[in-house]
Parts: structure tokens; sequence; C-alpha cells
């Protein structure tokens, strides 16, 4: 996953460091050479590197730091505090324009994801904006690009504006502000082409679009995974036709990082979304506080709780919460749970989400068996109605069946009914503790879970 080599070193540096007492010069220099070498095997720009580690050098051996109780918590936050920086500091949002319909181009290279990012970015804007976007067909080159467009409008049930392939894509443009102000809609994305490199004509042609209207915003797509040849990209793009933000995609695949690092700081333009997966849900603004903080093993609860949210009913939520109570809950209603906790994504990277994750023993490096769930699942659904209400009735007869049902064995049967009956234990006493605010809280059966 993105970032994991560079947290790993950065994480093990910095706990060396983090419960000393006292902290001397040539304590710090030796913590930045480690870090030096961190960023620079994450391949980030290496003048991005000198100036970050100058700063978190001049700081960390600073008078408030050497004087303080707990110096290496001090050097530990000053890091995250750079890291955060280095990235762009705060959340850049979207410019809405005041006067509809705002207009997007998104830009890049051909293989960057350009045109699902385009889809994936719509999704965006109308489910948390609550915007109305058309998707415009531009790319007139690459083949399949406008059909490719059109099924992922379709997906998603967004309007598409294509007129072919024999248009130039700086009528279509021009026809699809007109369409858009005479159909009100508030957002125009156009999918513009791209090149395998970077080159005259491709430029004049951008320019010659945005010149239909000033853009309110000029998405560039670089991928992730290209690591500094993306920072280049970046900075080639924003030079001959000027850039208002940058997307990562595939931030989510077996990425160094170091394109997330560099890009603020060579360019001088935020990073306003990271593509998390290849679905098209998967689209994320980027928070530079929130990934520092995942980077150092921090967790990121405000993430977690917006995964949460966002896949949760909260009537739904009461419902359950008064079945955890009175001892009603299912396994139909553990069958639902299990399908919230897969749309939020891989289970690995929700547990690295949450605070000191990678201090529990057996969670350092954890991979979670996706399998496992499924297994559950099947169980689940060999079972009858009866036995999903009124488990206890499920004797050995009918524990072979469903083990024959759901190809797994009767110990695996054995297991989850435990494990079941522990969870509703404790998910009582949660909610008891939520009402009365004083009993201690013990949690059966959740001890083994990390041994």
């Amino acid at each position: 996953m993105a970032f994991e080599g560079l947290a790993e070193r950065l994480q093990g540096t910095l706990q060396k460091i983090k419960g000393k007492g006292k902290i001397s010069e040539a304590d710090v220099k030796e913590m930045m050479k480690e870090v030096r070498y961190a960023l620079l095997e994450a391949d980030v720009n290496l003048k991005v590197v000198k100036e970050f580690v100058k700063k978190v050098s001049d700081r960390a051996v600073g008078q408030d730091v050497m004087k303080s109780l707990t110096p290496g918590q001090q050097v530990v936050k000053i890091v995250k505090d750079e890291l955060t920086e280095l990235m762009g500091g705060e959340q850049s949002q979207i410019s809405f324009s005041t006067r509809p319909p705002t207009v997007i181009m998104m830009v890049g290279l051909q293989g960057a994801g350009k045109t699902t990012t385009t889809g994936k970015l719509a999704n965006v804007l109308r489910k948390k904006y609550n915007k109305k976007p058309l998707l415009v067909a531009a790319d007139i080159y690459r083949p399949a690009a406008v059909q490719q467009l059109e099924t992922i409008g379709k997906q998603l049930s967004l309007p598409v504006f294509s007129l072919g392939t024999d248009i130039s894509p700086v009528e279509i443009a021009k026809q699809a502000m007109e369409h858009a102000k005479e159909e009100h809609y508030d957002v125009v994305i156009i999918d513009t082409a791209g090149r395998l490199h970077i080159d005259e004509t491709l430029m004049q042609e951008l320019k010659d679009i945005r010149a239909i209207k000033e853009p309110d915003e000029v998405f560039l797509v670089v991928d992730a995974m290209t690591g500094q040849d993306a920072v280049n990209v970046a900075n080639n793009f924003n030079e001959a036709i000027g850039i208002t933000g940058v997307v990562l995609t595939k931030l989510d695949g077996d990425t160094r990082g170091g394109a997330a690092l560099s890009i603020r700081s060579v360019t001088q333009k935020p990073i306003k979304f990271v593509g998390m997966g290849e679905k098209l849900d998967a689209l994320e603004p980027f928070h530079p506080e929130r990934m520092a903080s995942r980077i150092l093993g921090m967790g990121d609860m405000m993430s977690l709780i917006e995964k949460a949210q966002a896949n949760v009913d909260e009537d739904r939520a009461k419902e359950l919460e008064e079945k955890f109570r009175t001892q009603s809950f299912t396994f139909d209603d553990f069958l639902e749970q299990i399908g919230q906790v897969k749309q939020m994504g891989p289970l690995d990277e929700i547990l690295k989400m949450l605070p000191g994750a990678g201090k529990i023993k057996g969670l350092e490096n954890a991979k979670v068996d996706e399998k496992q769930m499924d297994r559950v699942e099947a169980i689940i659904y060999s079972m009858t109605t009866q036995e999903k209400t009124t488990p206890e009735i499920i004797n050995g007869p009918r524990k072979k069946r469903i083990a024959k049902g759901s190809g797994t064995s009767i110990q695996d049967i054995n297991r989850l009914l435990k494990q079941f009956e522990d969870m509703k234990k404790m998910m009582k006493q949660m909610t008891n503790m939520q009402q009365k605010g004083k009993k201690k809280m013990k949690m059966p059966g959740l001890d083994s879970l990390f041994k």
C-alpha cells in the first residue's frame, strides 16, 4: 500500500527518540540522517528532502525542545507538523463559481486514469456537494475514450455530453457550455485529450479550450506510481497551461509515495483528491494532516468516522443499538453489518486508521484475510431463517448441513457461533455503559484476538 515502506522506516526511527527524557544535537542529527534516507527511498524529490530535513533539524534543536519535559514527543510533533506542511498544510477545497456552471478541466497524460477520475469526481460532487454535474467527452483521439466516459456515466446515472469524434474538442467544449446553461447544470467537467508525452499540439488544444471560458479549476490527473515522473509532469503542465490542483490516482497501489510528498512543494499547487481504488466511489479529498498522521502511525479517526457515516444509516444504527441492548441481534443483522464494513474499504486499511493500531501485537503489519469474511457470509447464508434468529437450536446435524452447504468445517461453525455470542454480550455491555456511564466493561472473547 502507499507509504508502507516510508511509514515503517519513519515510525521505527521516531520510536527510538520518542521516549528519551533528554535529547542532544547528535541525537537529532542521527535521527534526521535516517529520515533523509527514508524520504529518498520513497522517491521524494531531493530538493524537497533537503529543505524538509533542514526545517525539522532547526526546530528540533531549539531551546523549547531541548528544555522540554518530553523532548522526544516534541520532536515527533515537529516531524508531523512539517510533514503536514510539506503536503499543503490544510485541505484545499474546490472553487465553485458564484455564477453556475462551475467549469472543471481534467488534464493529464494517457494512462493516468483521467477519464475514470472524471466520473469519480462527478460522483463526489453529486453525493457530497449536492451538485448537478455534466460530463463532457472531449477526448476524441484515444480509441474508445468517448465510449468509456459514456459507460461510466450510465453506471453512475450521470449525463454525458458527446458529439462523437469528428468534431474538434474545442467545439465540443463550446457546445457543452451552452447546453449546460440551458439545462441548468451546476458543474461542467471536461475530459480533455491526453498524450503519451507532452507536446505543443496537446498544450495548444488545452489553451484553446481554456479560452472558451476561464475554468474555475484545472485538475491535473497523475499516476502516483510513476514517482518523480509525476512531479515532472505536474511541473510541465503547470508551466504550460496553469493548473489549480492535482488528483493523484492509484495511491492505494504499491507506490512509494514520493509524488504525494513532492508535488505541492515543487509546483506550489495543492493535491485536491486521491484515488484509493478502482471503484467509482474510490476518490477521496486529500487531507495533509490526516495523511501525515497515517504515515507516522497516529491513525486517522476523522476519515474513519466519515467512512462510517457514509455507509451506516443513522436510523438503522439506532435499531441495532436497541437489538444489542435487548439481546435480539440476529445473524441477519450481523450479515448486514458485514456488508457495511466491506463498503468502507479493505479491512487492513481501516485498522491502520485506528490510533496506535501499529503497536497492538499482531497488527503491526496486519494483512486481514478478506476471504475469512466471505466464509462467514457463506456460513450464515447456509442457515435457515429459524437458525439465523435462534442460533441456539443449531445442533450437530444442523452444523453438518451448514458446513456442507458453505464449504466450511464444523470447527468453523462452532467458532462463529461462539464469536457471535461473545459479540452480543460485549455490545450489550457497551450499550448499557452508554446509558449508565458507570460499570467497567469486560470484553469476553476478544482477549484471544491479538494473541
